[in-house]
């Protein structure tokens, strides 16, 4: 199974706030996932991002591909 680790919109409109989920890579944007491994509140300041770092260290480990946004995200967080 193919999978990648992205985000994945909840809250009300023009408010959004994301899931991190692993997904399989051939369901939609917004559909089924396999396991949420953090999450992620923009609104908050500064920005609130919750990750399950061993369970994210799972999923890669057995090949999964993070998206470009969660990419971007998680290398603002080391610096």
């Amino acid at each position: 199974m193919a999978v990648t680790l992205r985000l994945y919109r909840v809250g009300k409109k023009g408010h959004p706030t994301y899931k991190i989920v692993a997904v399989n890579r051939r369901y939609k944007s917004n559909g089924k996932y396999i396991e949420a491994v953090g999450t992620y509140n923009p609104h908050t300041d500064p920005a609130e991002l919750k990750l399950e770092k061993e369970r994210i260290e799972h999923w890669k480990s057995k090949g999964a591909i993070i998206s470009e946004g969660l990419g971007k995200l998680l290398k603002g967080k080391k610096s």
